[in-house]
């Protein structure tokens, strides 16, 4: 038989495996771990600049100063971070092409010398900029083709923006424009691709001619235009995207709205749009994004929506509507989205659709018509993204506590095991002790 080990020896082994533990315990508590840990900030990305060998125009230079631009470093080579700048490569002196102003200070003004050594930029932006507005050099204003107002310059008015007239992208959002109406400021922009006026509270009616042809972006949202959508405007056969929500427009739909065969995007959402949707619009083969919805369209559903075979988002809800959906369970599973509740007159035929596809509508009798309130509001609605959003946002949670125990132990749980551990340890001692001691 192998001899029992002393006493003495235990004591030792035990001595040293406690406070091995105590060790790596104390130092996983002071390390942090790599969720908690501080992560040192990626550097940031410099706008790209083309390049260039010669120094800034020396004009140029003078007008960055008296923008609060530092110029320590040559601009075109170091844009600087909050005020981006790209250059050509002209030579003996580079010029700017693109300038980016972003949170002036309101000590910030523009000087008529400056702009006027600034009329090679063809790309000026203003964001959160709210100086007074100032008037551009005809140099200037024929050079630019792209302009952008975001919060931005006080008392904007149509009549100046209308003189930026070779622009191909106009973006002005979150300022008032004084104007009478959209056709002051893009009537003479025959170039335009691309243009944004979105909560700007610009009033009167769409123009009943489009000059800009080529344009694809077309978001006038969140303003207060009213009258009918023009037949003109499906003359736009390159437009894909279309918004027009949250206005006050009114009438039909033009029959001849399919002749937009580039269309991807289209919303006409919070108006007091009326009549039934033209059959036309099922020949948008491209159409992927529709939104009918707080509209005062009638009517049944029409069938051949179902012809729109790229389609992903329908919102149809909050409209006079009435009549059996007509829709099968196929179209409307591959649909991502699809609204068609506050319709009190719709209803589906339950011998044809599931009551699990919780549509917000109630079923058919056999007559066609509803035969109880619907108990809920549609099919990938507001609700039940706002019961997503908790989802995920408790989901969220989960992980972050899940990441925090896969990063290292509880501090608390930590704790209490050297505490037990020491414990147990102290009781060990002494009874090995009193062994000893016999």
């Amino acid at each position: 038989m192998a001899p029992k080990p002393k006493p003495r020896f235990l004591v030792i082994l035990l001595l040293c495996l406690h406070f091995s533990f105590y060790i790596l315990a104390i130092s996983s508590l002071s390390t942090p771990s790599p969720a908690s840990s501080p992560s040192s900030p990626s550097p940031p990305k410099a706008s790209s600049s083309y390049s260039s060998h010669s120094p800034l125009d020396p004009k140029q230079l003078t007008a960055l100063e008296s923008l609060n631009i530092p110029t320590s470093k040559d601009p075109c080579s170091q844009p600087s971070l909050h005020n981006a700048t790209l250059c050509n490569s002209d030579k003996p002196f580079s010029h700017l092409t693109s300038l980016r102003l972003i949170d002036c200070s309101s000590d910030v003004q523009i000087s008529t010398t400056a702009l006027k050594s600034l009329t090679t930029l063809q790309d000026f932006q203003f964001i959160n900029c709210p100086i007074p507005l100032v008037h551009f050099p005809n140099e200037l204003t024929s050079n630019l083709r792209s302009f952008t107002c975001i919060k931005s310059l006080k008392k904007l008015t149509g009549v100046w923006l209308g003189r930026l007239r070779n622009l191909t992208d106009l973006t002005v959002t979150d300022v008032s424009i004084t104007a009478s109406g959209p056709t002051i400021i893009l009537g003479n922009m025959k170039q335009l691709k691309s243009v944004k006026i979105s909560r700007a509270n610009l009033t009167g009616s769409l123009p009943k001619k489009f000059h800009f042809l080529k344009i694809t972006h077309m978001d006038l949202s969140n303003n207060r235009l009213k009258g009918k959508v023009p037949n003109s405007l499906t003359l736009l056969t390159d437009l894909q995207l279309l918004n027009l929500s949250s206005n006050t427009l009114s009438g039909e739909l033009p029959e001849s709205f399919g002749d937009l065969l580039s269309l991807q995007n289209a919303s006409f959402a919070s108006n007091s749009m009326s009549g039934q949707i033209p059959e036309s619009i099922s020949d948008l083969h491209s159409l992927m994004h529709l939104d009918l919805s707080s509209n005062q369209f009638n009517g049944t559903i029409p069938k051949f929506l179902t012809r729109m075979k790229n389609l992903k988002y329908l919102n149809l809800e909050n409209n006079n509507f009435h009549g059996v959906l007509p829709f099968n369970k196929s179209f409307i599973q591959k649909l991502e989205v699809f609204k068609v509740g506050g319709n009190s007159g719709v209803c589906f035929n339950h011998s044809t659709l599931s009551t699990k596809l919780k549509l917000g509508i109630a079923r058919c009798d056999k007559y066609g018509l509803p035969v109880a309130p619907p108990s809920e509001s549609g099919f990938g609605d507001d609700s039940s993204s706002s019961a997503d959003s908790e989802d995920d946002t408790s989901d969220d949670n989960d992980s972050q506590s899940i990441d925090t125990k896969k990063h290292g132990p509880n501090k608390i749980v930590l704790g209490t095991a050297i505490a037990l551990s020491s414990l147990i340890f102290l009781i060990v001692f002494l009874i090995l002790l009193n062994k000893c001691c016999r």
